[in-house]
């Protein structure tokens, strides 16, 4: 693949719409997967997704133009699965296994667009809110993020010339490259781009990946990234995420029925996925919870991410839970993609050493991070925006998460959460990205 001159590029385009989404495989893998299980099992439950800016000191709003903002929803909203893509689809093995798409899927994908959204101000951040059947919804989440993180990103350059964008990028591709150079004298390194959702831009993303792919060599196994990874001949690399419990959840008719949901979902997912997409994502109401509840057959899943959790204590609770079971942690594997960058990979891969199989997903501080880059003072620092399930059927949608800074809920709903779940390995932490 060619490399794109970026500051060429930013500088000279003069398009009316600069498209930000460019295909519905500009998404997460892990989407995907979903998207198929919830379109056999749950198409039709309703379900709303909102944006959040957890950076609240962020005014969103006004860094953003909201016809710009409406240009590029309603631009990806034209965006349809193309035949070439499709094919990939079908004839592509994922984490091993060929055809994972049923066909009778592919052809409902292949008349898929993404439906309407509501969009609004308060108090300096936009409401975006997707409201529909969860099938015709989920698929959002992942293209809005990407068009307000890169709207952002416009707009804090707007007004530099072509030699300070130049500077910018040649800042930004040295820190990426002495990450590298970093990350390379890690024996037995793996690590995946999982920087999609809260990117700088596409065009960025796609150098990333690249110079991932040349930097680390085979340390460096794929991208969540759909489109680029099929564009750059790499895996897809992804499993599942927190709005399959967050609904199952708020589905549930009675406090049994809600301490049952995570299990219901892992239930779920073994039955439609096996080998190594059978991850544990533990942290959507508590990873003690879930390790306290677990049934025993749960320690012969492949592994867990422990998602909210600090690295090393999630980490630890986790493969003492796997001695306890009889397990040897050695045949296991840990994905740790919260706020990674290199100083947490390199610590996190070193005291993990010989005990248990790990996986870095390297994700914001990856493709966002120009802190330092610009050749003034104007900001290009990420927030953190998420993109979350926050009703389904009729019911307000709670995620508790290890990191109680990143709970999300009615608080009511929260209250009783705790009650069911408890609050045991909490631990407050900033949320940075």
């Amino acid at each position: 693949m060619p490399v794109t001159d970026i500051a060429t590029r930013v500088h000279d385009h003069g398009w009316r719409l600069d498209p930000i989404v460019r295909s519905l495989l500009d998404t997460d893998f892990y989407k995907l997967l979903m998207l198929q299980l919830i379109w056999k099992r749950h198409r039709d439950v309703p379900v709303t997704f909102s944006v959040v800016n957890r950076t609240r000191a962020v005014r969103i709003a006004e860094e953003i133009d909201e016809g710009a903002l409406r240009e590029q929803l309603d631009h990806a909203r034209t965006v349809r699965l193309s035949k070439k893509e499709r094919i990939w689809l079908a004839g592509n093995s994922f984490y091993g296994r060929a055809q994972i798409f049923e066909p009778a899927f592919l052809a409902w994908l292949a008349d898929y667009r993404l439906p309407d959204y509501r969009l609004g101000r308060r108090d300096g951040q936009f409401v975006l809110e997707f409201e529909g059947s969860w099938a015709e919804v989920t698929l959002w989440e992942i293209p809005a993020l990407a068009i307000i993180n890169e709207l952002r990103s416009r707009a804090a350059m707007r007004g530099l010339g072509r030699f300070s964008l130049d500077v910018l990028y040649a800042r930004a591709k040295a820190k990426l490259w002495d990450k590298v150079e970093r990350l390379r004298r890690l024996e037995g390194l793996v690590l995946s781009d999982f920087g999609t959702r809260r990117r700088h831009g596409f065009l960025w993303q796609r150098w990333c990946v690249e110079a991932l792919k040349e930097g680390l060599g085979e340390a460096f196994i794929g991208t969540s990234n759909v489109l680029l990874a099929m564009d750059s001949d790499l895996e897809a690399i992804g499993t599942n995420g927190h709005e399959l419990p967050m609904v199952m959840a708020a589905l549930a008719g009675d406090d049994a029925a809600l301490r049952q949901a995570p299990f219901t979902v892992l239930d779920e997912w073994s039955q439609a996925y096996g080998g190594n997409l059978k991850v544990v994502l533990p942290d959507a109401f508590g990873t003690a919870a879930l390790l306290r509840d677990a049934p025993d057959d749960l320690a012969d899943w492949t592994g867990f991410r422990p998602d909210s959790a600090p690295p090393i204590e999630g980490g630890e609770a986790i493969i003492a839970w796997w001695r306890a079971r009889g397990r040897d942690p050695r045949d296991k594997l840990l994905v740790f993609s919260d706020g990674m960058d290199v100083e947490s990979i390199e610590t996190t891969h070193r005291h993990f050493a010989g005990r248990v199989r790990t996986s870095f997903g390297w994700g914001t501080n990856l493709t966002n991070d120009f802190v330092g880059c610009a050749p003034d003072a104007r900001s290009l620092g990420p927030v953190s925006l998420v993109c979350k399930v926050t009703r389904a059927g009729g019911r307000p949608a709670v995620k508790l998460s290890d990191n109680p800074n990143k709970a999300v809920g009615d608080p009511a709903e929260i209250a009783r959460y705790l009650r069911v779940f408890g609050a045991e390995g909490f631990q407050a932490q900033a949320v940075t990205v």
